[in-house]
């Protein structure tokens, strides 16, 4: 049943990622949209990627959940490293898009960082 539950998330988020920039976000940045640090550029940038951050995280979902189908020993550690990834990816999405204009991948590389430094510890 989790791996089910696993495919049907990664599922979920590529549809989503896909219909987003199809129907969504292409017509939505058609429209008028505020002027951060003088253009629209920046907020279309964290749109998009604020977007497909959803995805990101449903794969991290994905990817616990089908740890869960057979927990071992180690399944905090394992969970923590997903944890880690799926916020360096965010951290990635944040300075890759906005060119590193929205601070968020500060804080993403920070939650990853002490999420790995964790499962190392441990």
């Amino acid at each position: 049943m989790l791996v089910t539950s696993a495919c049907l998330a990664i599922f979920i988020g590529l549809v989503h990622s896909y219909l987003g920039e199809r129907y969504i976000l292409t017509r939505l940045f058609k429209g008028e949209l505020p002027k951060l640090l003088g253009s629209d550029w920046f907020t279309k940038r964290t749109l998009r990627f604020a977007w497909h951050l959803t995805t990101v995280a449903w794969w991290g979902f994905a990817a616990i959940l089908f740890l869960l189908t057979n927990p071992s020993d180690d399944i905090q550690n394992q969970i923590l490293v997903v944890i880690a990834v799926v916020f360096f990816v965010s951290g990635l999405f944040s300075s890759v898009f906005t060119k590193g204009k929205h601070i968020s991948w500060v804080f993403f590389w920070l939650i990853a960082g002490l999420s790995f430094y964790t499962a190392l510890l441990s």
